[in-house]
């Protein structure tokens, strides 16, 4: 067995994440050794890793409807100073702001996201392709990438989705609507959505009620008049929450959006705070997503991956059977009319010549057999490329397929792919108990099942509300 080094992005994240989140950095660790299984059953190249299925920056993503609510929000958010050009209701681009440290803003093509498995369109052009065929060439026109100074992008990215209501009711939009969905770690809609009849709209809901239980959507209401007044603002938020429950979104935090306009001096500071705590908790959800796509990626192998290998070896070994049947046919039609011509059944049973006229024809099938094996294989290859497009694979089905065709299962009924075995099975066991141990190790951030309980009194000073500023990255 040859040992697969670490990919240069595994490293770069053992680097990031040494000193501020032990959880990430075992992750990566364990990535690394589920990279090596899937290098053993050749699934991967010596370069290639798992790790790059996810983006591992907390993410979180915008969506909002034909109102400016949106474009207002992000720019007095990430800094009134800065006014963001192309961050508007009219742009129809999927958007990811990055944090720079030059004052400066800049505009980088959507290519920049699609080669880079740091970002969470990594490669997302294949699948572009695969919905319409060309456009996979024009990335540029579906994403771009701004960087901007403000504090509040420090360790995050945001993705800004076009306006559903002026986006296109195109797949390539509704796919990268749900990628974005899929991928992030919060997001931000913008009630105003939900106040016209976009076409995108239903495919928008859809998406919601699928991960409304991942605790993963903030509703943001835009109501110039409801900070000034309380009882408004509650009825305001049960109001929404009625319309939404209607709609099948039973789940997500309610916060008016404050800007501005909303506040009784324009000249005070906006009061964001309520956000920024639901801010600070992304890098926690994103910790969880990556423990998640990992037990997801060590899962995936048996159900999803091995399950296709066999698939296409029970299919290789049924066509190439009856290949070598109806050439078997062939011979024995042969022979039939060789004994009714000539009569050779005599020589067949005879207890010399029989046995040399069975090795003969041996010594023809066998060679017939295997090139047939081959002339399949190449098939049965291409649709297992296919196969892999389809579900979106990192995985190279068609490596661990080839690695079947060897002479002796292309002889014999074996069905089970190379190279999987028991062992390789109980390693998978070990990745998958020290996933749920670093789940459970992330659990007791936020506190200990083991910990004394303590009957005394405590002092006045003692809160029952976890102070996650703690454990901030």
């Amino acid at each position: 067995m040859t040992e697969k080094t670490a990919s240069k992005y595994l490293i770069n994240l053992e680097k990031h994440f040494a000193n501020d989140n032990p959880v990430l950095l075992k992750a990566a660790k364990v990535f690394h050794d589920l990279d090596q299984i899937e290098y053993d059953l050749g699934l991967i190249e010596m370069d290639e890793t798992t790790a790059c299925k996810n983006s591992w920056w907390p993410i979180v993503s915008l969506i909002g409807g034909n109102s400016t609510a949106k474009s207002r929000f992000i720019n007095s958010y990430l800094g009134a100073q800065q006014t963001l050009s192309g961050i508007q209701a009219s742009s129809h681009k999927f958007t990811v702001l990055l944090q720079n440290s030059q004052s400066i803003s800049a505009t980088l093509p959507g290519s920049a996201l699609d080669v880079d498995p740091r970002y969470p369109f990594y490669q997302i052009s294949k699948r572009i392709e695969q919905l319409q065929k060309g456009e996979g060439s024009r990335i540029n026109s579906y994403l771009e990438l701004k960087t901007i100074n403000s504090e509040r992008l420090k360790g995050r990215l945001f993705i800004d989705s076009p306006n559903i209501s002026a986006a296109s009711t195109s797949p390539i939009n509704s796919m990268l609507i749900k990628h974005v969905i899929e991928h992030s770690d919060l997001v931000l809609v913008f009630t105003d959505v939900f106040e016209s009849a976009a076409p995108m709209l239903d495919e928008l809901t859809q998406q919601i009620i699928v991960h409304q239980d991942s605790n993963r959507f903030v509703y943001l209401i835009d109501e110039p008049l409801a900070m000034l007044n309380p009882a408004k603002a509650n009825e305001i938020i049960s109001s929404w929450q009625k319309k939404l429950s209607a709609m099948g979104l039973n789940t997500g935090q309610f916060i008016i959006v404050p800007n501005p306009q909303n506040s009784i001096n324009p000249l005070n500071k906006v009061d964001f705070s309520e956000i920024d705590q639901r801010m600070d908790n992304v890098a926690y959800d994103r910790s969880y997503r990556i423990l998640d796509s990992l037990e997801k990626s060590i899962s995936d192998i048996e159900n999803v991956v091995i399950p296709e290998i066999k698939k296409a070896i029970v299919l290789w070994k049924e066509r190439v059977n009856i290949s070598s049947l109806i050439v078997l046919c062939f011979f024995a039609t042969l022979a039939v009319f060789a004994e009714i011509n000539v009569g050779i059944l005599e020589f067949l049973i005879d207890p010399i010549i029989g046995p040399i006229v069975l090795v003969i024809l041996l010594a023809i099938m066998v060679p017939i057999h295997l090139i047939i094996s081959k002339l399949v294989a190449k098939l049965i290859i291409k649709k297992l490329n296919d196969r892999q497009q389809e579900l979106h694979l990192l995985e190279n089905l068609a490596s661990l397929f080839e690695q079947n065709l060897t002479f002796v299962r292309m002889l014999f009924p074996l069905t089970e792919p190379v190279a999987w075995n028991k062992k390789m099975k109980t390693r998978l066991m070990q990745l998958t108990d020290k996933t749920k141990d670093l789940v459970q190790s992330l659990n007791d951030n936020f506190g200990s099942y083991d910990e004394p309980v303590h009957t005394h009194h405590h002092d006045d000073s003692h809160t029952n509300y976890l102070d996650l500023s703690k454990f901030k990255e």
